[in-house]
């Protein structure tokens, strides 16, 4: 089930040297990650015996009402936003885009590059929350964790790889990208990325519980309150201007 890899791990806004250098190579590096994530949702469920790894029908409801449910177990501060955006997320809920694998953690610093071959990934990490589900609710997780060059600069402060390098795709690229390699309609992207948002801010709420109940001193846990705070002002400006690339 496991096993020691070697290789490149992303973390940080700007990738090693000779990794993405140039326009061609952030262009392949963001290539790459779009490309992995559809080999996942590729995965032939039954053939890998993996149908019963979870529950596909109802999965988007579930994931707005759960989230929600653990966002009121875990509140401290009054932040009307995340009321406002959960609220959005549930009037507005799509309906069922399919079933596939899904990673729900996607993003830079979850994949392994081979250092010899940069466009090759070697490995992906962290699939504890790993199930069968929608793909397009996944895709918005790995959207909301992708930061565009013109996005608030409080955004960029909480970027999870180098994701807005001159010559990489920008959100509405990855969305295009993943369209056109799975054949998939992405008929409302909003949705999935403010649903993204919204989960991200939810877990930097627990974290920052955690802080807030005396259970940690770590100074970082502290901070995590303005990420709730930034990634819902994201996600209400993303439902106001109805795009999901260039939210400065």
């Amino acid at each position: 089930l496991m096993e020691r890899v070697s290789g490149t791990i992303l973390r940080g806004a700007e990738p090693p040297r000779g990794l993405a250098d140039d326009e061609l190579g952030a262009a392949r590096l963001s290539g790459t990650f779009v490309s992995t994530l559809v080999e996942i949702h590729g995965i032939d469920t039954e053939s890998a015996e993996l149908s019963e790894l979870g529950r596909p029908e109802g999965y988007v409801e579930r994931q707005v009402s759960g989230w929600t449910e653990r966002y009121a177990r875990a509140r401290t501060d009054v932040i009307p936003a995340v009321d406002r955006v959960a609220a959005w997320l549930d009037a507005n809920r799509p309906s069922e885009s399919g079933a596939a694998v899904i990673h729900n953690d996607y993003k830079y610093d979850n994949i392994v590059l081979d250092p010899r071959r940069p466009g090759r990934v070697v490995a992906v990490l962290d699939w504890e929350m790993a199930t069968v589900g929608d793909p397009l609710m996944d895709l918005g997780t790995s959207l909301a964790y992708w930061v565009d060059a013109e996005d608030l600069p409080q955004l960029c402060a909480f970027a999870f790889g180098p994701t807005a390098l001159p010559g990489g795709l920008d959100r509405e690229g990855v969305v295009a990208a993943y369209r056109e390699a799975t054949g998939r309609a992405v008929d409302d992207p909003v949705f999935y990325f403010v649903y993204g948002l919204f989960k991200v801010a939810v877990v930097a709420q627990q974290i920052y519980q955690r802080f807030a109940s005396g259970l940690t001193s770590d100074p970082r846990f502290g901070a995590m309150i303005m990420g709730v705070h930034v990634l819902t002002e994201v996600a209400e400006r993303a439902i106001e201007r109805g795009r999901i690339s260039r939210i400065g």
